[in-house]
């Protein structure tokens, strides 16, 4: 299946012959990675998503006590609390606060909340939206939790971090009302680094991430770790703003970083870097930012938060087709927003680009934009904090994926909008594909460290 269902174009691409790391040599005998599908069977692609059962229900009663005596699971009892997941009975009509502030941080993720102010979405929905451009994620995280901010843009393992209450923050239930993109990454490198194609070869780098609890530093983890090196000690790894990765690229003070759009491919117009590998290309289809509110708001003002939902899955839509990533690009650039140039923005939202050594590719999957919250998602995310030692204890991880990634709710707003199902058989936990390896969100491995 596709994992990007609603365009109205399929893509079915392989990108140009590239030298990313042998790990992610296709088990097929191809030497280049599959863009679209990641398995095969049959002699014949298949998706990275697979059918699988529905998660089975685990009772409060369960959850609750298997909760005892831990710190991050009494965090999470809010979350199985009668009153934590909004009723679907709650009464439709006028929106109860219709004067928002939503926080974001300039990169290209926020693409579908920058087209939701732009093109009127949220006006649509008798929403008066003040957009709030802030400098980072630990800014983003305060104001949404001191209710500076009514939503926000997210990194998508932060709802999780801060409903179980990771990084030092008491727990505090966080809905994802919608994904926002999918793929949209890059590891980049110093132009220095040209011949060091090979991830065993760079012990002793430093890498800039944009956050702790971010994609960028589970896959960077994950890519790493899958080519021998640990984390940990093999390499440093640096939390920094996204616009500042390409100044300190070409400071020297970083060798590289798996950071967000329009900056792997600023770093390639200012001539200080170069793609080492898309995001796409390590795992097709992969959540990167998310849109969420407290889950107290979602409780407090339902319709809100039903109206902010419709909008921002609108704009996920708009922003799928391809016809208007141009346009899109156009409305980023301005200081308001990105405040990047046009071309970078372009090149990273249509696929067609300078990789910064001389050769321009196109790829029309490097950046995706969907409004689903797979569940399976969340339990990867959860699998990578375990793996790490972010979260030290266990627990139910399908339940409290699915208590975060409500997905059933953007399917129910979508059909109310008229808009295209996804392909996916209304598969809530499909199977996914990352850097080559299966993982099942109902058999999660057993990561050893490294």
């Amino acid at each position: 299946m596709t994992l990007f269902p609603f365009s109205r174009r399929p893509y079915a691409f392989r990108a140009a012959p590239c030298d990313h790391g042998p790990a992610l040599a296709c088990q097929c005998g191809s030497t280049y990675p599959v863009i679209f599908t990641t398995g095969h069977e049959n002699g014949l692609p298949t998706g990275a998503m697979s059918a699988q059962a529905s998660v089975p229900a685990i009772s409060r009663r369960h959850f609750l006590g298997a909760a005892t005596g831990s710190a991050a699971l009494a965090g999470l009892a809010g979350l199985f609390a009668p009153h934590a997941a909004m009723a679907d009975t709650a009464p439709s009509g006028v929106v109860e606060k219709p004067d928002l502030n939503i926080g974001f941080v300039p990169i290209s993720c926020s693409a579908p909340l920058i087209m939701a102010t732009a093109k009127g979405f949220f006006q649509s929905e008798g929403l008066n939206v003040q957009l709030r451009k802030t400098a980072g994620w630990a800014l983003i995280r305060d104001k949404l939790l001191d209710g500076s901010l009514d939503a926000s843009h997210l990194l998508s393992p932060m709802p999780l971090a801060l409903s179980l209450g990771l990084g030092g923050n008491a727990a505090q239930p966080i809905r994802v009302a919608t994904m926002q993109n999918i793929n949209g990454q890059a590891i980049t490198l110093a132009l220095k680094h040209w011949h060091k194609r090979d991830p065993r070869d760079w012990k002793g780098m430093t890498f800039a991430i944009p956050f702790q609890f971010s994609m960028h530093n589970l896959l960077l983890r994950n890519y790493l770790a899958l080519h021998g090196l640990d984390p940990d000690k093999d390499v440093s790894l640096r939390v920094t703003a996204p616009p500042d990765m390409v100044a300190n690229l070409k400071a020297g003070n970083i060798d590289g970083f798996l950071g967000p759009e329009p900056f792997n491919q600023r770093a390639v117009y200012e001539e200080a870097g170069f793609l080492h590998v898309l995001s796409a290309d390590l795992w097709d289809g992969h959540p990167c930012c998310a849109f969420g509110t407290t889950a107290s708001f979602a409780e407090k003002y339902p319709n809100t938060y039903r109206a902010l939902q419709r909008a921002m899955i609108r704009a996920a839509y708009f922003m799928q087709e391809p016809s208007n990533r141009l346009e899109a690009a156009h409305i980023m650039a301005q200081a308001a927003y990105l405040n990047q140039p046009e071309i970078v923005i372009e090149q990273s939202l249509t696929g067609h680009y300078a990789d910064g050594l001389g050769v321009v590719r196109d790829n029309p999957r490097r950046s995706g934009f969907s409004p689903y919250p797979y569940p399976s998602m969340a339990v990867w995310i959860l699998s990578q904090f375990s793996r790490w030692g972010y979260l030290k204890e266990n627990i139910p991880l399908q339940e409290t994926a699915q208590r975060i990634f409500m997905i059933d709710e953007v399917r129910k707003q979508a059909a109310a909008l008229a808009l295209p199902a996804p392909e996916d058989g209304q598969n809530n936990w499909p199977v996914l594909t990352v850097m080559g390896q299966r993982f099942d969100a109902f058999h999660p491995p057993s990561y050893s460290k490294g």
